[in-house]
């Protein structure tokens, strides 16, 4: 026999059921408390992880990965400074905009919205929300009107059903910085044809937001030949601090320069927050099946006192006893830590694959549950999971080494 004689025993003990066939039900407990433990928390995780991905993909598909502002509120003079934002190497594309908030209305129906006038063309090589057209197509990008006039625009999915519209009906776009007329202060008011339905997939930009020409929105807002800002998309969207601060030396004021972390800093956040605090929740159930494993090694060590006492006797030492239920408590551990790591990764690929939970997009961003399998997330867990089982073994193990072998004995 090649295996050590505390792991050959402690073998033994698990599959000894010869007099009290509870310690086999506790053991199988002991394990499954541990695999549903496991399970639970690499699935917590992964739907963490994967609402965050899911997330900032589609916050970064409809938005620039940074934006450079003013804190006159609109840029006059933009494209000299488009130019030299683009002179650095680690920004691909710029893209001048005109937002504004506004108020869409047909019929009965109306919706304040974010109102966006984009340069088509370079919209396109900025962002991916026009990528996302369900319905329509936008027009030539040198026309910034269709023939009878009415200017363009392109709504989102949601706010097409909050209005009644589809592609092709004329809807009312109101401004609330009204106009002097003969009666007073006047709301502005303008029509605007939908050209085309996108769908992010995410409701608040689905139901928020409309695209235009920006001479169309310029006109609207008033702002001559200014925008409000320009956006950037970056080689890099994980380097857009370090690109954020260069910027922001180089332009100066009253130039401000924000990048896509900083504009959903709140949200994500709150994302990380969450994150931490379900591991710190759902660790506690491996906790709790941690006492499992000491109450299995506590009935194991009464069961075996005389099988204990007779070990001594042949010259066992104190840390040989101590390692047979060490090994014992650990074998559960990391089978109950393997079971449920392929449970959750089995569980995890049929919700990512089948998107069975759906989830309402009005309060969750999202239409249906994501699933990131992180491979850190994988061995953190598996390595606490064992780690706690094994502090587990502790106190049983040291107390089957601290038993007097006279006591067990001496009646035999």
């Amino acid at each position: 026999m090649n295996l050590p004689y505390q792991l050959f025993i402690a073998v033994r003990y698990l599959r000894s059921k010869k007099k009290h066939k509870g310690i086999s039900f506790n053991t199988a407990i002991s394990i499954g408390g541990v695999a549903v433990g496991v399970m639970a928390l690499l699935v917590v995780l992964s739907v963490m992880s994967g609402f965050r991905e899911d997330l900032q993909k589609k916050i970064l598909g409809a938005t620039s990965h940074a934006v450079v502002l003013s804190y006159t509120g609109t840029i006059k003079d933009y494209r000299p400074v488009m130019e030299q934002v683009k002179a650095d190497p680690r920004v691909v594309n710029v893209a001048p905009f005109a937002l504004g908030q506004v108020l869409v209305s047909s019929g009965k129906n109306a919706h304040g919205i974010f109102m966006k006038g984009i340069d088509v063309v370079a919209e396109g090589r900025t962002t991916e929300i026009l990528q996302h057209i369900k319905f329509g197509k936008l027009p030539d990008p040198s026309k910034a009107a269709g023939p009878d006039g009415v200017p363009w625009i392109m709504i989102g999915t949601e706010l097409s059903g909050m209005l009644g519209v589809f592609t092709g009906d004329v809807i009312n776009v109101i401004s609330p910085i009204g106009e002097i007329g003969p009666l007073g202060l006047m709301p502005k008011m303008k029509q605007f044809r939908v050209v085309a339905l996108f769908d992010m997939g995410m409701f608040e930009y689905d139901a928020n937001l409309a695209l235009t020409d920006l001479k169309s929105a310029q006109d609207f807002y008033k702002f001559g030949d200014a925008v409000n800002g320009i956006e950037l998309k970056l080689a890099d969207v994980n380097a857009a601090q370090e690109v954020r601060r260069d910027l922001q030396r180089q332009l100066g004021p009253p130039f401000w320069v924000k990048d896509w972390m900083m504009m959903n800093k709140n949200l994500f956040s709150a994302l990380e927050l969450e994150k931490f605090a379900m591991f710190i929740v759902v660790l506690l159930v491996i906790l709790v099946a941690s006492f499992n494993i000491v109450s299995t090694l506590m009935m194991n060590v009464m069961e075996k006192q005389k099988e204990i006492a007779i070990l001594k006797s042949m010259g066992a030492k104190n840390q040989g006893v101590m390692l047979i239920f060490m090994f014992q408590g650990l074998f559960i551990g990391v089978v109950g830590t393997v079971i449920g790591l392929v449970c959750a990764s089995v569980l995890c690929y049929v919700l990512n694959t089948y998107e069975i939970i759906k989830l309402p997009p009005e309060v969750y961003y999202l239409k249906t549950l994501p699933v990131k399998v992180n491979i850190f997330d994988f061995v953190l867990v598996a390595v606490s999971a064992i780690a706690i089982s094994f502090l587990s073994t502790v106190y049983p193990s040291y107390y089957a080494a601290r038993l007097n072998p006279v006591e067990p004995l001496r009646y035999e």
